[in-house]
């Protein structure tokens, strides 16, 4: 059966296709002429070109020469390439579509407060963002409220937000008790990663680290919430 499909095909060409059945069925498009030649052993575009065109006169694949990645299988060595293919595409597309494309507006201290900057530009530029799938979210989150800040510190490190990581924010001037929030003092023009809680007429900024110290702000109006922590993407360093 597998001589009688290769009929007429020479060991490049035949290699060749079981490479684009693979490649296609793995990626859901066809694989570029570098990659074809890189597979095969071969540096000249020019030679991998006429191994293909081979194929395309006994019959087993179309391709438009004026377009990349443009190689379709008519006949295949490998069953069900064309149900593997469409079922890669559509599994590609779906994970694209849940894609966020979330602001990295700055960075936030999780130790001692560090100051504002005097503009989100001091840290990263305008097309700085984290991408995060929407499945992971909250569903109720507007994906207009989000931001994200690279966080400064380990103070919250029992709370699983390590020096590094980037938390994804909800735009918000207010906060109920036990929420890790993204604060502004005032007074100070700082900035800090804590969780807050608001108890006799004061501010108790708390670290979720056994080594540090809450912050007590006496003037709750020093306060500014930033937004609260809706999710943390964790930043696994390599030595």
């Amino acid at each position: 059966m597998m001589a009688r499909r290769s009929e007429g095909l020479g060991e490049r060409p035949l290699k060749i296709l079981k490479f684009l059945s693979k490649y296609q069925g793995d990626h859901g498009y066809s694989p570029s002429i570098r990659e074809i030649g890189k597979f095969i052993g071969v540096d000249s575009t020019s030679l991998v070109d006429y191994y293909l065109n081979q194929l395309v006169d006994k019959g087993y694949i179309e391709r438009d020469n004026r377009v990349s990645r443009s190689i379709r299988i008519l006949k295949d060595l490998t069953p069900n390439l064309v149900e593997r293919v469409a079922e890669k595409t559509a599994q590609v597309a779906q994970v694209v579509s849940d894609l966020l494309s979330i602001p990295l507006v700055g960075r936030i201290g999780a130790s001692l407060p560090i100051p504002m900057p005097e503009t989100s530009g001091a840290y990263f530029d305008a097309f700085s963002s984290v991408e995060v799938a929407r499945s992971l979210l909250p569903v109720r989150e507007k994906t207009s409220e989000l931001f994200a800040l690279e966080v400064d510190g380990v103070s919250m490190i029992d709370a699983m937000v390590n020096d590094g990581d980037i938390v994804i924010m909800k735009k918000t001037n207010t906060a109920n008790n036990g929420e890790m929030v993204a604060v502004w003092l005032e007074d100070n023009n700082e900035t800090t990663l804590k969780y807050f809680f608001k108890e006799n007429g004061r501010v108790r900024l708390q670290p979720a680290n056994p080594t540090m110290q809450p912050i007590i702000i006496d003037n709750p109006e020093q306060v500014r919430i930033q937004g609260k922590v809706v999710m943390v993407v964790r930043q696994f360093k390599t030595q």
